[in-house]
């Protein structure tokens, strides 16, 4: 089962807006270094929808090659095209991912119908592990519990990463799919009630900037350690706010360009984080010992 901390990984650019392999190779060891639990390259905080498809497939491969089977890889191979959801995914199946991570076709505002169709046409041409992934405020789609319920049981489904911004939604998934459904995740200040409903990890934005106290936090939850986890929780709580104080992942590669671990890079039609939150960011990073 894939549980625990999955850092949703930025693609590290220079100042240029290039990819910067060597900084996204570092970002991977810091990540094997820091206990985290898996790497989710090239989803929503990856910048998947501005990288071109060779650099997409480059970053997959990429990461793969230096996880080299230490932790899980969930390559994320979502698009708003089934076509090209379909190319990424198999791209990701040949080079080695673990998984897949497919977010609802943006833009487009699909039925739950076509929703349903959409993934079925996927499963039926890639066999990989695949979790769905339900983020209506960036996509203007949200797939529904019974729509989830209905993509289950296909064997290539194994769970989806639910960023909906209702933590009982987690509720409404769990009572209808199998107990081996695999629910993530996808809200940070959310993932403490979020597994109390039944989820059993997060693919995590914070946990590009503290890794290690993601990880920690899962593993207290997931061991039982109640009051260790909600500690934790308390702790990161101004750092999951922070994070999102514009558009994600605007917040966090600034902080990680201030933490020394990448450069200022990033593309149009994000830009660097407004100097009006430089001074917040840079102390609530400070406080928690990330700077």
């Amino acid at each position: 089962m894939l549980k625990g901390s999955f850092v949703a990984l930025v693609t590290p650019m220079t100042s240029s807006g290039a990819v910067d392999w060597d900084a996204l190779d570092s970002l991977i060891d810091w990540h094997l270094e820091s206990g985290t639990h898996g790497i989710v390259p090239v989803g929503t905080t990856g910048e998947s929808a501005t990288l071109t498809p060779t650099e997409h497939k480059r970053v997959i491969e990429v990461t793969v090659r230096r996880v080299s089977g230490r932790i899980p890889v969930v390559a994320g191979t979502g698009a708003n095209s089934t076509a090209e959801a379909i190319e990424l995914t198999e791209a990701a199946k040949n080079s080695g991912a673990d998984a897949c991570l497919l977010v609802t076709p943006y833009y487009n505002k699909p039925t739950q119908e076509g929703l349903y169709r959409h993934y079925c046409a996927i499963a039926e041409v890639v066999d990989i592990p695949m979790i769905l992934y339900n983020v209506p405020p960036r996509t203007a789609c949200d797939m529904q519990p019974e729509t989830v319920a209905r993509l289950a049981p296909i064997d290539q489904i194994i769970g989806i990463k639910e960023a909906c911004g209702d933590a009982e939604r987690v509720a409404a998934i769990r009572a209808l799919v199998d107990d081996d459904f695999i629910v993530l995740s996808g809200e940070d200040a959310q993932t403490l009630q979020m597994m109390e409903l039944g989820a059993v990890g997060a693919i995590s934005v914070t946990a590009n900037v503290v890794p290690h106290l993601m990880s920690a936090f899962c593993d207290c939850y997931l061991n039982g350690d109640l009051d260790g986890a909600e500690a934790l929780d308390r702790q990161m709580q101004p750092i999951h706010e922070i994070l999102f104080v514009e558009t994600s992942p605007t917040p966090t590669k600034w902080a990680l360009q201030q933490m020394g671990r990448i450069e200022d890079g990033i593309r149009l039609p994000l830009i660097e984080l407004s100097e009006t939150h430089h001074a917040e960011v840079r102390r609530r990073l400070s406080a928690i010992g990330a700077l």
